[in-house]
């Protein structure tokens, strides 16, 4: 087996898969806040324009995807932005963020380079980030993410001889896994420290159209040059199965990585295409989704305060990055859960690798994502309650 697929821990996701199977042949109700996939419906006109596109001769999509869906795409970046994006030079569709994260620095790391092929990212993190630069050969390098610096990464905190040697900088806000926010003053900040070092700055974006009050930045309002930005359906839309987003920015690291790309991949299939399209042109289903996840989201609220467990308040993301209780690890309190079919992620799972290997990984922190229904919700609480109360 591959050497760097040998020192990685399971995918977190995998892992939450196999407890929940084991916890369905015992029986027990599951209340899964684990996976960040929701169950509300696909919209019917998105569904619909995927089945009036199915064709009867399937052909091979290509790399730049159809012109009519990067159009799309950069009329819904101009109107929710304000950033004219050429939809020739500067997007590209990708099947979902994922895949395109883990392969963005397969094209840009440059492992004859050792001393420019640093990867900054901050934990807890989304794994992917890590895990495209170990396989593309580069080093990659955590920083833990503080609460009294509101879960940003600081790069003005970083030594410059590390600014120095870095190639990449990840940024994810709204944040996945604690929900947090960043602040105009703060892209502008990191905009320009990566300027100065020529460091390409990549903005995960994936969670930008789910708020609950002001909307949520993209990276490119603050500027093009050198910057890079991933945004995905699955959350916004709804069409996490369907795997379709797109990676905007910088026109000559478009250039760059479309090249790169048809060695490794091409867009979704044209009949996804035709629903992305449709999906990036409509707000109406996606005002929806925010309203149900806002119920959600008052729903424990009121819940946490009520038993006295202290969380980040979310402003954005359907997540709740929440403190277990006093004297016990997120990951015990998981632990707890589960014996009443309560899902969790713990927060260790969010670790880096290099964490892990080093003995670093240990968390307060649990997370969940307003997966089920209003109902289930609903009805996870008063279970969760027992379970709270019997610890």
């Amino acid at each position: 087996m591959n050497r760097t697929i040998r020192s990685l821990k399971p995918y977190p996701m995998e892992e939450l898969n196999r407890i929940k199977a084991e916890l369905k042949d015992k029986g027990i109700k599951i209340y899964d806040f684990g996976t960040g996939d929701p169950k509300e419906p696909t919209d019917p006109k998105i569904r619909q324009a995927l089945i009036d596109a199915v064709p009867e001769v399937s052909q091979y999509p290509s790399v730049a995807g159809r012109k009519e869906l990067r159009e799309a795409v950069s009329r819904w970046f101009l109107n929710r932005f304000g950033v004219k994006l050429d939809p020739d030079s500067q997007i590209i569709p990708s099947n979902g963020s994922k895949e395109a994260i883990f392969h963005f620095p397969l094209v840009f790391i440059d492992t004859d380079i050792p001393e420019k092929n640093k990867v900054i990212f901050g934990t807890p993190a989304y794994p992917v980030y890590e895990r495209g630069t170990l396989y593309a050969g580069g080093v990659p390098v955590p920083v833990p993410l503080r609460e009294e610096d509101g879960f940003l990464l600081r790069l003005d905190k970083l030594d410059k001889s590390l600014l120095e040697e870095t190639k990449i900088v990840w940024i994810n806000y709204p944040h996945n896994p604690t929900g947090a926010t960043a602040p105009r003053s703060y892209f502008e900040e990191v905009y320009g420290i990566c300027r100065d070092y020529g460091i390409i700055l990549c903005s995960d974006e994936c969670y930008t159209e789910i708020y609950y009050g002001e909307k949520p930045l993209s990276a490119l309002q603050t500027g093009i040059e050198g910057v890079v930005v991933f945004h995905s359906l699955s959350k916004r839309s709804g069409l996490t199965g369907y795997r379709t987003g797109f990676i905007a920015g910088d026109p000559n690291l478009i250039k760059e990585y479309r090249k790169g790309r048809a060695s490794f991949g091409v867009a979704t299939p044209d009949f996804i295409q035709k629903a992305a399209e449709v999906a990036w042109s409509d707000e109406e289903h996606v005002e929806e989704r925010r309203k149900i996840f806002n119920e959600k989201r008052k729903i424990f609220i009121e819940f946490f305060d009520r038993i006295g467990l202290k969380y980040l308040y979310p402003e954005a993301t359907f997540y709740f990055w929440i403190k277990a209780p006093d004297g016990m690890t997120g990951e015990e309190y998981a632990k707890h859960l589960l014996k009443y079919g309560i899902v969790v992620s713990p927060g260790v799972n969010f670790c880096s690798g290099i964490e892990i290997l080093e003995n670093r990984c240990s968390s307060e922190y649990f997370r969940i994502a307003l997966v089920p229904t209003v109902e289930e919700c609903r009805e996870a609480v008063s279970v969760w309650e027992k379970a709270h109360r019997e610890l």
